[in-house]
C-alpha cells in the first residue's frame, strides 16, 4: 500500500461531482465512486474532511437571477449540500467506514452542528467528517467554506475535485488548445482571473499558506494518487512553496 504524503486533508467536491454529465440529482455510480475513493484514503490512515457542494440540486446565484432573493436562494443551496452529505454518509457507511456529518445550519435530527473541536476529534479517531451547509451564511460559496474549514481544522492541503484534469488557460471543453497548468502561484490565479476557486477562497488560502491541488475526480483512484504525492492536476501555492517542488 502506498504511503500518504499528507496526514490531514480537506477534499472539496462540487455538486456536479454527484450527478451524471449534463444531469442533476444524484447518480448512484458517481456516488459510489466518490465513496470508494474516500474509503481508500481513510484506509491509508489519512484524516479526511469533505466539503460538498449542492449545485446538482440548487445553485444559489442561479436562483437569485431568476428572481429569488439572494439570501433565500443561498440558503436553498446550503440545504441542497446537506442532501449530498447524507447520501455520501450512507454510501460510506455501506462500505463500513465510520462517518459523521456536520452542518453549519442547525438541524439536529439529521446531523451534528459544526463544532471545530468536535470535527477535529472525529478526524483523530479515524472518522471521515462531511461538512455541509457551506459557512452557514449567504453570499459565501462552498469553495470559501472549504478554504475556511481547511484552515480551521489544520488541513495540510485543500483538494479541489473537478471534472477536468486541472486548471487550464481556458475552458478545455470549448477550447481544445487550452493549456493545462502544472503549477500556479496564488497571484497567478488572482491576476489571471483563472477561477480555480472564487476570489474570497483563494485569498483565504494565500493568507494561510494553504496549498490547493485541483484534479479530476472522475478518474478512479485520483484522490488517493494526489494524497500519495503523485504529480497530477494543478498545484496552487506560494512562490516559495512552488520553488521547493522543482
Amino acid at each position: 500500500m502506498p504511503a500518504a504524503r499528507y496526514k490531514r486533508v480537506l477534499l472539496k467536491i462540487s455538486g456536479e461531482g454527484f450527478c451524471a454529465e449534463g444531469g442533476s440529482g444524484i447518480d448512484h455510480e458517481r456516488l459510489l465512486s466518490i465513496a470508494h475513493q474516500c474509503r481508500d484514503v481513510n484506509a491509508l490512515g489519512v484524516e479526511l474532511g469533505v466539503v460538498v457542494g449542492g449545485g446538482n440540486f440548487v445553485r444559489g446565484h442561479v436562483m437569485a437571477q431568476r428572481g429569488v432573493g439572494r439570501a433565500t436562494a443561498d440558503y436553498m443551496g446550503m440545504l441542497a449540500t446537506v442532501i449530498n452529505a447524507l447520501a455520501l454518509m450512507d454510501a460510506l457507511e455501506s462500505l463500513g467506514v465510520v462517518t459523521r456529518v456536520q452542518t453549519a445550519i442547525h438541524m439536529a435530527d439529521v446531523a451534528e452542528p459544526y463544532i471545530r473541536r468536535r470535527a477535529m476529534r472525529h478526524l483523530e479517531k479515524g472518522r471521515i467528517v462531511i461538512l455541509a451547509a457551506g459557512t452557514g451564511n449567504p453570499h459565501f460559496s462552498t469553495d470559501t467554506a472549504a478554504a475556511l474549514r481547511a484552515t480551521e481544522i489544520g488541513a495540510e492541503v485543500l483538494l479541489k475535485a473537478t471534472k477536468v484534469d486541472g486548471v487550464y488557460s481556458a475552458d478545455p471543453l470549448t477550447h481544445p488548445d487550452a493549456k493545462l497548468y502544472e503549477k500556479l502561484s496564488y497571484m497567478d490565479v488572482i491576476k489571471g482571473n483563472l477561477r480555480v476557486i472564487d476570489a474570497t477562497a483563494i485569498t483565504l488560502c494565500r493568507e494561510n499558506a494553504l496549498p490547493i491541488v485541483v484534479f479530476n475526480l472522475l478518474v478512479p483512484g485520483n484522490v488517493q494518487r494526489v494524497i500519495c504525492g503523485e504529480h497530477i492536476g494543478t498545484l496552487v501555492a506560494s512562490d516559495e512553496a512552488l520553488a521547493r517542488t522543482r
